[in-house]
């Protein structure tokens, strides 16, 4: 029988620089958990799933909030929060796309205080995992997804690997459609990385679906100007309407020409795969062209090809077809 809600003690400390941080999260490495807005992470705690010796809580942090213009795009802060930047003008202006996946994160209490750091960053949703069975996530030598009598609605269709769970972060696909750059600090200094190669899946590292270590600190997250003022597009499906993970998310970000055709485009799926998966062969099928019904439905199916679906996850198929073309049709400035 699991222990519910009693939560093991820990030491708790509480950083106000971006340097203290660093220097606690070097110090103590692997027993160390970094707390941010805390939705997630009481969870782990509460359930005794996670035991961690030490807990640096982040929040005190300033030089981590906010979002700022610069002279490549703007820079908002790991701990800036979701409905901060839902309701950041310059976001609104420029950069809408996220404003939109931000407004579709959870529930309005949930948003006040989850960060936009938490959130593409957080840990796999199977309910396997988050129960404390020792599947390959975990440590152990099975999935117990992946199963005939598994429990697999919500699970990967793509590049599974021993294990088939799926980001579920409504912010990571956007991260990808705006080709941002993920900034973080550990102890050896500063590194840049981008969204694509932020992200992991279990061919790289069954154990974690990023690729900060306990020591890294994920600082900010750059967006380039390049894709300010685009053709945005997000979309969330959901079996309830708030309070709810993605099945599956769309992010697409388009550039037209003089002509009305597609100049350039970034198109990212979420809920299919451990990481946002990236639509390439969509964007390569639109480049050049101007959109119409057929050209969209072309994209959306295109991306279609080598999925593996799992005994009670079909239908993510044509529901990913349907919510790329809507994304190729619909994005608007």
């Amino acid at each position: 029988m699991m222990i519910k809600d009693v939560i093991p003690g820990f030491e708790l400390y509480r950083p106000a620089t971006i340097a203290d941080a660093v220097a606690l999260l070097d110090q103590h490495k692997a027993d160390v958990w970094k707390l941010a807005g805390g939705n997630d992470s009481l969870s782990w705690f509460k359930d005794r799933i996670k035991r961690p010796k030490v807990v640096v809580d982040l929040t005190g942090i300033a030089a981590m909030r906010g979002v700022k213009e610069t002279a490549d795009g703007i820079e908002i802060g790991a701990l800036t929060t979701i409905s901060d930047v839902e309701k950041n003008p310059i976001i609104n202006k420029s950069y809408k796309l996220l404003a939109e996946a931000a407004a579709k994160v959870a529930s309005p209490q949930i948003r006040n205080t989850g960060t936009i750091g938490g959130n593409v960053s957080q840990d796999a949703r199977c309910w396997y995992y988050r129960s404390g069975l020792p599947c390959y996530r975990a440590g152990g030598n099975t999935c117990f997804s992946d199963t005939p009598e598994g429990e697999n609605r919500e699970h990967a269709i793509f590049d599974a690997n021993r294990c088939v769970a799926v980001t579920q972060s409504d912010m990571a696909p956007t991260m990808i459609a705006l080709d941002a750059k993920m900034v973080i600090h550990n102890a050896k200094g500063e590194r840049v990385v981008n969204a694509e190669d932020f992200f992991v899946g279990p061919k790289i590292d069954i154990r974690r679906l990023t690729q900060l270590q306990p020591e890294d600190l994920l600082v900010a997250i750059r967006i380039p100007k390049e894709w300010a003022g685009a053709r945005f597009y997000f979309e969330k499906v959901t079996d309830r309407l708030t309070w709810d993970f993605a099945l599956v998310n769309v992010a697409a970000a388009l550039k037209t020409d003089a002509t009305g055709a597609v100049a350039n485009s970034r198109i990212a799926l979420g809920g299919v795969a451990a990481t946002p998966r990236r639509c390439g062969v969509a964007e390569q099928t639109i480049k050049g062209q101007k959109v119409d019904q057929s050209l969209a439905e072309l994209a959306g199916k295109s991306e279609t090809r080598g999925a593996h679906p799992l005994n009670y996850n079909a239908f993510k198929v044509p529901l990913l077809a349907s919510l790329v073309m809507r994304a190729v049709r619909d994005a608007q400035a």
